[in-house]
Formats: C-alpha cells, structure tokens, sequence
C-alpha cells in the first residue's frame, strides 16, 4: 500500500470507528465522548479512562492504547489485525470498549 492508499483507509477507518462509538453511546445511554483530532481519536468513558486510537503513517499501521494495554494494527486482506497478537481489530475494540464502559457493546464498524 503507498502512503496516499493508507491515508484514505485510516481516514475512512477513524471516521467509522467515531460513528460507531457515537451510535452505541446513544442507544445505549452511555456517557461516551469521541474526540477527533488530526489523526487521532480520544474515547472518553465516564470512569474517566480513555482509547486513544491514532494513525501511524510511517509505519502504515494504527495504534490503540487502552486502561489495559496498547496494540498496533497492520493492514492486510482487507482488514487490520494486530501485528503480535493476530487479533482483528473490530473485535478487539468490542472488547476494549465494553470493558471500559462495563456493558456488553457491539460497534458496528
């Protein structure tokens, strides 16, 4: 991938995932504020932890820090997996976020 095709998937990418923690706030009445800013994304839950999910172009990967750990996603067959764990993202942001917020949630990314 050149770094323009990689611009295009994570501004695509950053954009779905704030859409998504936007929807699964509203419906389920948790107090989840999504804060964007060149390149990075603040998920901030009401315990006062946050997700920082941010592009990291030199490597062409996107990075994830959670209360719990931090991974870092690479692209390939479609779709982002984590590069040591082989974990796919949108799982693993199921999971991050409902364990932040302490509620089963689903993002539909």
């Amino acid at each position: 991938m050149n770094d323009s095709q990689y611009e295009d998937l994570t501004d695509a990418l950053l954009l779905a995932i704030e859409d998504a923690v936007e929807k699964v706030a509203e419906d389920s009445g948790l107090d989840i504020e999504v804060e964007s800013l060149g390149g990075k994304l603040d998920l901030l839950f009401p315990d006062n932890s946050k997700i920082i999910i941010n592009k990291q172009p030199p490597l062409h990967q996107v990075w994830v820090a959670t209360r719990f750990n931090g991974h870092h996603f690479g692209y390939r067959d479609g779709l982002w997996f984590d590069v040591r764990s082989g974990a796919e993202l949108k799982a693993f942001l199921d999971e991050a976020v409902s364990r932040q917020a302490g509620a089963d949630l689903k993002l539909s990314l």
